[in-house]
């Protein structure tokens, strides 16, 4: 099943009826309004959004280097880290030497947390 939801409209039943189809979904993915508004796309809130399970679709050291990132990012307000992520997507040319190119910039060890 694929679902969207709108919050943050003010409406209570809105926000009961996401927070009881919240717990079921196995990915989620938040837009942010203002990051759109500012003609950012993907205007996505990167902080609240993932996948569960994500260690089961990615190799050990891939799921290391997402976590650091995750990390690095969680740091930093919607628009910090959307703006971040998007430009250094853009100095890559795939996922893999995007990875690599995190792991070698990002501080911290891998095999810390």
């Amino acid at each position: 099943m694929i679902a969207t939801a709108m919050v943050e409209t003010g409406s209570q039943g809105d926000t009961v009826i996401f927070e009881e189809f919240k717990g079921t979904g196995n990915a989620e993915l938040k837009l942010d309004r203002k990051i759109a508004e500012r003609r950012v796309f993907p205007a996505v809130d990167v902080n609240p959004s993932g996948t569960r399970k994500d260690e089961l679709l990615l190799s050990p050291d891939e799921f290391a280097i997402v976590h650091k990132l995750r990390r690095l990012l969680s740091g930093l307000d919607p628009h910090q880290a959307i703006d971040l992520l998007i430009s250094q997507l853009r100095k890559t040319k795939n996922n893999y030497e995007f990875l690599v190119q995190v792991s070698k910039t990002t501080p911290g060890s891998l095999d810390t947390d």
